[in-house]
């Protein structure tokens, strides 16, 4: 029987059936479909928890197995079984994952990543211990595991790691009807593509045809007359980083991955780069504050372990900040105010260097900042610390004199602010630029370097002019 475009809607509809989204509650997950979760195992309605999952997004349901406790989990997947969608499994953070896949068994896993797009796979995969990674991979079949095998031999976290496998490419001499018919038949293609490659015999790529562009063209046209020949090529050994940066910089929804030969190996879109900008940037927020992975559902001790170094080395760094005040200690004895005032100095120096540090730092991340123009960046910074250095010298200056009535100690206290204030300004633009002229990540370790200038000069500064001056 034929069918009306309506009614192959509505048939879709009912194979895929929409979460009821009321306010407060976006793209289906709130508090409610967590309640409803766990009052149908508390009364041990396993229809009620089936149905829950399969009518939620698997991002949804994700999130929701995350917030259960552990016991919950374990219940949930003994309840829903081999109806577990594979892609839940890719939302999952590395700690609650290895737990479900502990539940699931080698061969579940192996079965849902056979389901998969191939990076999502091999992103799973690359979260597991060797152990359980091993187990999955023999269990894959021989075809599917050599595709996963040569994924995980690409470096970390590059476009080898990144790029999708599964993609459609065409000979330059295949005509829009050869290359709609090939898209018809039997073959194993992507689930979803919204462009069509175009190879030479070598299976480098020459450039590429929008599907829409093919659909509106007639069968004879040869697709060669109608590919985009600007092609924006990614090695396969790039940093995913710098993929976001040239996804960003040229405005791509997807770029081709070649080897050192310039052949095609797979693509990557633009789902996956969001996920990239999302991943870097977690990761530079977690590392400014000490922490080197997501320690949301990790154990308390492994959460301490891995803050151990980072405290470590700002406890050396306050030891070095202390050590300078104690070479004051007899000018501290005499002029108790010093005490008073020598945070505010050290502070605003510190908050001034944070300004500066975060323009330079996004700067370098954009590639704005570089080598040709650093030293007038530096220039420009230090220009501005001195303009507010002078500003807050006589705001801190006048209060001082207010507070102690004594115009020597507004002085010191005033200089004191310049100096620290240029200084933060040359540091924090300085800082990050030789880190990363250096190979380190400005993001993690500019902060320490910055504050230990800061507080070791304000305190200096502050001091030692006191000694000269006031006695």
């Amino acid at each position: 029987m034929s069918q009306t475009p309506e009614t192959q809607v509505d048939e879709e509809k009912d194979e895929h059936p929409e979460v009821e989204i009321e306010e407060g509650d976006e793209f289906g997950l709130g508090e409610e479909h967590l309640s409803q979760l766990r009052d149908h195992l508390r009364d041990g309605d396993e229809k009620g928890v089936r149905d829950l999952f399969e009518d939620l997004h698997y991002a949804d349901a994700a999130d929701i197995l995350q917030q259960l406790k552990s016991d919950d989990r374990t219940q949930v997947y003994q309840i829903v079984g081999t109806s577990f969608d594979p892609d839940i499994i890719s939302e999952l953070d590395e700690d609650i994952l290895e737990e479900v896949v502990e539940e699931m068994g080698a061969n579940q896993v192996a079965h849902a990543i056979s389901e998969m797009d191939s990076d999502d796979a091999l992103s799973v995969l690359e979260e597991l211990d060797e152990d359980d990674q091993k187990e999955v991979l023999e269990a894959l079949p021989i075809g599917e595991r050599s595709i996963i095998l040569e994924g995980l031999s690409f470096p970390e976290d590059s476009a080898g790691r990144l790029m999708q496998r599964d993609l459609v490419a065409v000979p330059s001499f295949w005509t829009v009807g050869e290359t709609l018919d090939y898209l018809r038949g039997d073959v194993d293609l992507p689930d979803d593509f919204y462009e069509i490659f175009v190879v030479d015999p070598m299976f480098k790529p020459l450039g590429t045809v929008p599907l829409s562009r093919l659909m509106r063209n007639k069968r004879p046209i040869r697709v060669s007359s109608l590919m985009e020949e600007q092609l924006t090529t990614v090695p396969v050994d790039t940093d995913q980083e710098e993929v976001a940066f040239i996804f960003r910089d040229r405005d791509l929804v997807s770029a081709p991955v070649v080897d050192e030969n310039a052949r095609l190996l797979g693509v990557i879109t633009i789902d996956d780069v969001v996920d990239v900008i999302d991943e870097e940037h977690e990761e530079d927020i977690m590392r400014m504050g000490g922490v080197t992975q997501d320690e949301f559902y990790s154990s308390a001790v492994d959460a301490a372990k891995s803050r151990i170094v980072w405290l470590v080395i700002n406890l050396g760094t306050a030891i070095l900040a202390s050590m300078v005040i104690g070479l004051f200690s007899d000018t501290i004895e005499k002029l108790v105010a010093l005490a008073v005032l020598m945070p505010i100095v050290a502070s605003m120096g510190g908050n001034a260097g944070t300004q500066t540090l975060t323009i330079a730092v996004r700067a370098i991340a954009m590639k704005e900042l570089t080598p040709a123009n650093a030293l007038r960046v530096v220039g420009k910074e230090v220009a501005v610390g001195s303009v507010n250095g002078i500003i807050f010298a006589v705001l801190i200056g006048t209060a001082t004199w207010a507070w102690f009535g004594d115009a020597k100690l507004a002085a010191v206290i005033g200089a004191a602010m310049v100096v620290n204030m240029v200084v933060a300004g040359f540091s924090g633009a300085l800082i990050p630029v030789a880190l990363d002229r250096f190979g380190a990540d400005p993001a993690i370790s500019s902060s320490v370097f910055l504050t230990t200038v800061t507080d070791v000069v304000g305190f200096f500064a502050f001091l030692g002019l006191a000694a000269l001056v006031l006695l």
